[in-house]
């Protein structure tokens, strides 16, 4: 069936439509909002993407997104190193500092653990994160993941390794809703998970 659109407009919808959580339905609302929009806006946008893919990397340390080779939270010495909260994305560090409840410093994966998706270990910095502990000496390690299946499996997969390194291992309490990101939580429901965090095993 022949596309409605133009050959240009039809390879922008699609574009748009493999963004996470945008549909169908929101990349031809997006690609009709930007068309009729002014050209210096749609300039502006373009710009601001071609300059964040050329000025952002990873934070050598902890991957979160930086644009110097330790990102803020990893180059302010106020934080306690001894302290990583482990998420799946840098988007999570976002909603945690935002609760003003954790001081110390993160890892970010890069992922889950996902066979369905052919996503094991290997695929996230979790090499990197126990090349971390020593020279760190680091004490806690909080594994602050999605409360769905992926977010449990990687969680049981890394207490099992760091429990005989003597670090201690725990994860956010209770509070967040099972199936949901950390992104979505609110920063009060977030905050007291973080603070009446458990042991990993209890």
């Amino acid at each position: 069936m022949a596309s409605a659109y133009s050959r240009s407009m039809q390879a922008m919808i699609d574009a748009l439509a493999r963004l996470p959580g945008v549909g169908p339905k929101s990349a031809q609302r997006i690609a009709f909002h930007l068309l009729k929009s002014e050209r210096e806006d749609v300039l502006k946008l373009t710009k601001a993407i071609e300059e964040a893919r050329g000025s952002v990397r990873f934070c050598e340390r902890c991957f979160n997104f930086s644009e110097t080779a330790l990102c803020h939270i990893c180059s302010d010495e106020r934080r306690d190193a001894s302290t990583i909260c482990v998420v799946e994305e840098s988007r999570d560090v976002v909603a945690l500092e935002k609760t003003g409840q954790f001081r110390g410093r993160y890892h970010v994966l890069l992922g889950a653990i996902n066979p369905l998706e052919g996503t094991g270990p290997e695929h996230l910095k979790v090499r990197e994160m126990l090349l971390r502990i020593e020279p760190e000496q680091v004490k806690e390690i909080i594994l602050c993941l999605n409360p769905n299946t992926e977010g449990d499996v990687t969680a049981m997969y890394l207490a099992r390794l760091l429990k005989p390194l003597g670090v201690r291992v725990t994860q956010l309490a209770m509070g967040l809703p099972v199936g949901g990101d950390l992104e979505y939580a609110d920063e009060v429901t977030l905050g007291r998970a973080l603070v009446g965090r458990r042991e990993v095993g209890d």
